[in-house]
Formats: structure tokens, C-alpha cells, sequence
């Protein structure tokens, strides 16, 4: 028989991009939407497109990942966030690919993302490859915070298709984020009993923007690529910078 797909979406306040992300997907056999407690419209979007519509208090992304994951009955997973959309083309390089998918976990696809008015594609942003369409059985998620990682149980091969990604509003949005993001996983650095090192501080926000903007070639992508760097260096600074608050 052929096997079943579902599109594994987890989400909070994503009425902006939610319809967008739901109408990629909706060729799939069924569509799982793990909601932590949105408080606009998400909710009624994601029901107008799945009855399988989950609330879960937050606990983190691994977790959130994991509980999507569990809730599908398809015998393969198409993992999505909100702010992502499948492409025609991933959807086609899917369908070719099952029929050879014996023995094999997962496929790893390329995430494409646009940031500033372009799509972005230098400075390590591109391909962004990404494994998340595995099959359900033995798949777990791990890493940190927001940049978990999904682990299929078997091999895992590359579909040359993109999954896009509408990463920021704008640069306030972008901030955001990195605030956001920054305590998560300060947060995180502090329970493995990682303690703050101001050689650390000093030198890797420098490194992160070397790599991004001249090995990675972030300098092709224009001023978006000179941002892109500034931005993730600072990233990493603020990463140290909570971690002293809360480890001294």
C-alpha cells in the first residue's frame, strides 16, 4: 500500500503565516498542529485545515518536536514550522522518492531563506540542509533549543528541493528573536553547568562573523549578508552575556 504522510507543525501566535504553511501541505494524508496556547487566530486558521489541532503547554522545542511527532499516524512525517512552506518541487521530489525508500529513515531537504526583500544564499544559509521528512518509527528530535535536530532510525539521504523559509519581518523582528533565543539557550548552557568565560565572549561573536560573512561568502548577498553576520555575531554575545547573569 502506499504509505501515509503526515505534516507535523508546532506553533504559537502564527495567524501570519500559519495559512500559508497549512496550504503547502495540504496534499498530505493528514495534518498534526501542536499549538502551545496562541492567543489570536491560530487556533481557527489550523482548524480549517485539520481536526487534529493539540494543545500543549510549552516545554521546549525538543519536546514539542517529539510530542508532533508521536501524534501522527502517518508512516512518514513531514516536519514544518509555521514559518516554512513546502515547495511544489519538494512535494514532487517526495512522492518520487517513496517508492525507493525501503531501508532508509529520513531525507534531508534545502532550506531556502528569504530575509530583507532576497533569498538569501551565502553566508551558511544556504543550502541550510534540513532532515525533516523521516519515517515515524524510531524518529527522535534532540539538540538545543531552537536549533533541534530530527534523528531518523536509518539512513538518511539528500532530495534536491527546497523548503522555504520566511525567517524575519524585518530587523526589529530579528532582534526579537535573538533575544528570545538567546535566553533559551543561555538557559539551556546553564543547567549543563557551562560556565561563562570572557575569552569565550570575546572571541567566538568574532569568529561567528568571519565565518558568515567572508569564509561562507556572506558579502555576495549585500547589505542582507552584512546584517545577517552583525546580527548572528551578536547572537552568540548575547548567549554569554545571560549566561554570566545567571552564572557569575
Amino acid at each position: 500500500m502506499k504509505p501515509r504522510i503526515t505534516a507535523s507543525i508546532i506553533c504559537l501566535n502564527e495567524e501570519k503565516h500559519l495559512r500559508d504553511c497549512l496550504e503547502s501541505v495540504s496534499w498530505c494524508d493528514e495534518i498534526v498542529v501542536v499549538d502551545s496556547g496562541s492567543t489570536d487566530r491560530t487556533l481557527e486558521i489550523a482548524r480549517q485545515f485539520t481536526p487534529k489541532v493539540i494543545h500543549r503547554d510549552w516545554t521546549g522545542f525538543v519536546d514539542q518536536v517529539t510530542f508532533a511527532i508521536g501524534r501522527a499516524t502517518g508512516d512518514w512525517v513531514l516536519c514544518i514550522d509555521a514559518d516554512e512552506r513546502c515547495t511544489p518541487e519538494l512535494r514532487e521530489a517526495i512522492q518520487r522518492a517513496l517508492p525507493e525508500a525501503d531501508g532508509l529513515g529520513g531525507f534531508e531537504v534545502k532550506r531556502r531563506a528569504w530575509y530583507l526583500g532576497r533569498w538569501i544564499l551565502h553566508g551558511g544559509w544556504y543550502p541550510d540542509w534540513k532532515t525533516r521528512f523521516v519515517k515515524r518509527a524510531g524518529a527522535t528530535c534532540v539538540g538545543h533549543g531552537p536549533h533541534y535536530r530530527i534523528v531518523p532510525e536509518g539512513p538518511v539521504r539528500k532530495l534536491d528541493a527546497d523548503l522555504l523559509h520566511y525567517t524575519y519581518d524585518d530587523f526589529r523582528d530579528q532582534i526579537r528573536t535573538i533575544d528570545r533565543y538567546s535566553d533559551i539557550f543561555a538557559e539551556e548552557m546553564r543547567r549543563e553547568g557551562k560556565r561563562f568565560r570572557l575569552f569565550r565572549a570575546l572571541v567566538h561573536p568574532v569568529g561567528k562573523f568571519v565565518g558568515c560573512y567572508v569564509i561562507k561568502r556572506g558579502f555576495l548577498d549585500g547589505w542582507p549578508g552584512f546584517v545577517i553576520a552583525i546580527a548572528s555575531a551578536f547572537h552568540v554575545f548575547a548567549r554569554y552575556v545571560k549566561l554570566r547573569e545567571r552564572n557569575p
